[in-house]
């Protein structure tokens, strides 16, 4: 090796192991965003119709859950990752104190993504559901006012309830969070990613059924829930967002019936 070629290597960045981890959620968003994106508008050049949405949801009235679970596993990448950025940054953090490791990293993410699919799992079986009832149209959006009050009403009170104030506390609160669960090792790294995915589905379950009312196939909801959800999370600006959004939500409620 050259003495250039020596300095070189020294002087360019190195990504670490951790690097890769980063890499590898970003992309996740990244493909989740791509992946609706191509679905609803199609891929320019490219013979992919606009309307494979509409596919994806009369599948539901004919039981197809596997296209359905896919619909929904993107929509929780591109969704609820960026909400988890904060607190998969505090762990790193601790990685680089020496306290935890990078497999640990890797686990901690895989646990909070094992939670979140089962969430799109459950989110499948429900548009399935409502579908079948023919409470929803081909687009995943409340054909009936009462489903739409309905969903409303319990999206803007759960933004009142205590079971809300106290999953919003840990999300908000990264580092305590830690403090109080943590181990040493990638198992229970893993395991403190599922806690971080109870917390943040205990966070934003009642806003994700609101993607019944604005349509599972909308990007502007998806998009506005996304920075909502991620907002919310912040310590600072978070708390003055909930209680107003929830009155928002519940003054909305009668709006199906009149419009």
């Amino acid at each position: 090796m050259s003495d250039t070629s020596a300095t070189l290597k020294r002087r360019l960045p190195r990504i670490g192991g951790a690097g890769f981890v980063w890499l590898g959620i970003y992309a996740a968003i990244l493909l989740g965003w791509a992946g609706v994106v191509i679905m609803s508008r199609g891929l320019p050049g490219a013979d992919l119709p606009a309307e494979i949405w509409e596919s994806l949801c009369a599948a539901a009235a004919e039981a197809d859950l596997g296209a359905l679970f896919l619909m929904w596993a993107l929509m929780v990448l591109a969704m609820m990752l960026p909400t988890a950025v904060p607190a998969f940054r505090t762990y790193d953090d601790l990685r680089q104190a020496g306290a935890g490791t990078t497999a640990g990293f890797v686990a901690l993410v895989t646990g909070y993504g094992l939670v979140w699919l089962i969430g799109a799992g459950a989110g499948a079986v429900a548009q399935w559901a409502l579908s079948r009832a023919g409470l929803l149209s081909p687009l995943g959006q409340s054909l009936s006012p009462w489903l739409t009050s309905g969903l409303l009403i319990v999206a803007g009170g759960y933004q009142f309830t205590r079971f809300k104030d106290a999953c919003l506390s840990k999300c908000r609160m990264p580092m305590t969070f830690f403090m109080e669960r943590w181990k040493p090792g990638a198992r229970a790294a893993l395991r403190m990613g599922v806690d971080l995915g109870i917390v943040c589905f205990g966070c934003c379950w009642a806003l994700m059924l609101l993607a019944f009312v604005g349509g599972t196939m909308a990007l502007w909801w998806m998009g506005l829930a996304t920075l909502f959800m991620t907002f919310e999370k912040l310590p600072g600006l978070g708390r003055f967002l909930t209680r107003p959004a929830g009155i928002v939500l519940i003054c909305a409620a009668p709006l199906p019936f009149v419009v």
